[in-house]
């Protein structure tokens, strides 16, 4: 090799180098004591070791007002790239809080759009690793438009290939809207923080004292206002738990869904299921449990546990391919739909309807939560937009219904009325357009009252309307139910239906969209 050949082979191993060490040890060390793991170490157990490519390592700021110019590190703040998770190629971002605090400018927002635009063109999910501390104030105008550039970009590939954030520090003001429009958003608890305003700024202007973590840290996010999917105790599980979702959902809208080899019998039968609906039916049970033991291996991945959690929402495998399950859970509000039950459910719908995942649904609700608090907030519009979700999903759907399935409610948890492909029933179902006790109390209000309001005559026409109309029987014979099933044949119906339905072609309407009730 000539001398001045190999001189640039040196510059050019030093200048990657200094791309590779961000912002200098001190602040490697920085990071480190605050429990957080750096951009490169974060992407080295994110991805399959030895997997990552990076590109645009020696991308610099433009910027030379303030001083800028004399402090330009080489990647600005951002570490760009692809890499591979269980084999299957992923495109990558992952912010470098110590250089610039990882603050966003022109040039760091180009190099994200640049593996967005190429994650578009080859079909493969962008993932990113949020820490900045917003955008870099001395490029002004400048990295508000990089923002826009990123949020329009979120937008237009969503539907088409999957984005999924993970917030491992702060995450304020503008910035927060890209991980907002991604599929699922993923934070740490005690290190990463998601608000438009911080705590200064809200006290200044409501007078309200607010700490960082009760303010936007990752159980508020991911049990008040649904922002976050998951909350993970630490940075090794919130990555660990990326690569476990991956392993559920496509590398894009029209590839085959990652399908594994089923060890698990297709034919098992748990007993457990013949007893754990309770037969006093306002007794609770853990949907939980049925789900784990219909499912393979009884793993169910939960996406948002810790928001509305009278709803089940999550992925699972049935006869080794991917569903998306959603189930009324009983145990909590005793399963009735209510506004946030309603955002989490239809969500989670319509990702599993943009990337072909099938819709697997176990039913047991009440009707929807009454109240003036709900009326005035939208209980409506809200549970419409669950109701729409399911009408305009065009992926398999089946329904089992484990008990009570009243009023509205049946009708929007994917009733063979909105196109359900197969709705199960097992025996202890009660389909009806109430509850036998406020059925009775307007069907019979006058006979009640002329026996002067006594117990003995509300029960006796209770138990007489819950043996005539709270069962499967009425909704099977008119064809609303296909098969009133015993329950631990479940598995096995399910799996038997979806491969059914495997090549399932249903449309809609031509349209440019529709105008779901927001």
């Amino acid at each position: 090799m000539a001398k001045k050949e190999r001189n640039a082979v040196k510059t050019l191993r030093e200048m990657k180098e200094k791309s590779r060490l961000g912002g200098g040890e001190r602040r490697i060390q920085d990071q480190h004591e605050k429990g957080k793991l750096t951009a490169r170490e974060r992407l080295d157990v994110l991805l399959d070791p030895g997997t990552f490519v990076e590109i645009d390592a020696l991308v610099e700021h433009r910027s030379s007002d303030f001083g800028l110019q004399e402090q330009k590190i080489p990647g600005d703040g951002v570490v760009t790239g692809s890499g591979k998770i269980f084999g299957r190629l992923v495109f990558i971002f992952s912010q470098d809080f110590t250089v610039f605090g990882g603050s966003l400018s022109e040039a760091h927002a180009e190099k994200i759009c640049k593996i967005m635009d190429m994650a578009l063109k080859v079909g493969a999910p962008v993932i990113g690793l949020n820490d900045s501390g917003g955008a870099r104030i001395q490029e002004g105008v400048v990295s508000l438009g990089g923002y826009a550039d990123i949020f329009l970009r979120n937008t237009l590939v969503s539907g088409v290939i999957p984005q999924i954030s993970a917030v491992l520090g702060p995450c304020a003001g503008g910035a927060v809207y890209s991980p907002a429009i991604t599929d699922f958003v993923f934070m740490v608890q005690n290190t990463s923080y998601m608000f438009v305003t911080g705590p200064n700024v809200v006290k200044t202007v409501t007078h309200e004292d607010v700490s960082f973590e009760d303010l936007g840290g990752a159980m508020t996010h991911a049990s008040k206002s649904g922002v976050a999917h998951f909350a993970s105790e630490n940075e090794l599980e919130c990555l660990r738990s990326v690569r476990k979702l991956l392993t559920f959902i496509p590398s894009n809208n029209l590839a085959e869904l990652p399908a594994v080899e089923c060890s698990d019998d297709p034919g098992r039968r748990e007993e457990r299921l013949r007893t754990i609906v309770p037969e006093n039916p306002n007794k609770p049970y853990d949907m939980k449990e049925v789900v784990r033991l219909i499912v393979d291996e009884g793993d169910f991945f939960e996406v948002h546990e810790h928001y509305a959690a009278n709803i089940l929402v999550g992925f699972a495998r049935l006869g080794g391919r991917p569903v998306g399950i959603i189930a009324n859970q009983p145990a909590v509000l005793a399963g009735v739909l209510d506004i946030d039950s309603s955002l989490k459910a239809a969500r989670f719908v319509r990702f599993c309807d943009a990337f072909n995942i099938p819709l697997v649904v176990f039913e047991d609700v009440p009707g929807f939560l009454p109240g003036t608090d709900q009326e005035w907030r939208g209980i409506i519009k809200h549970g419409a937009k669950l109701l729409y979700a399911f009408s305009e999903a065009t992926v398999p759907k089946i329904t089992v219904i484990t008990r009570k399935a009243y009023g509205g409610a049946y009708d929007v948890m994917n009733s063979k009325h909105i196109r359900g492909d197969f709705n199960f029933a097992w025996p202890t179902a009660e389909i009806a357009v109430m509850g036998p006790k406020g059925a009775v109390e307007i069907i019979f209000r006058k006979e009640i009252e002329k026996s002067g309001n006594s117990a003995e005559a509300l029960d006796k026409k209770v138990d007489e309307y819950r043996e005539k109309f709270a069962n499967p029987y009425i909704a099977a014979a008119r064809g609303y139910v296909d098969d009133i099933i015993e329950p631990d044949t479940t598995r096995e119906r399910l799996i038997h239906s979806l491969a059914i339905l495997r090549n399932k072609v249903d449309r809609n309407p031509k349209k440019k969209h529709g105008n779901i009730p927001l």
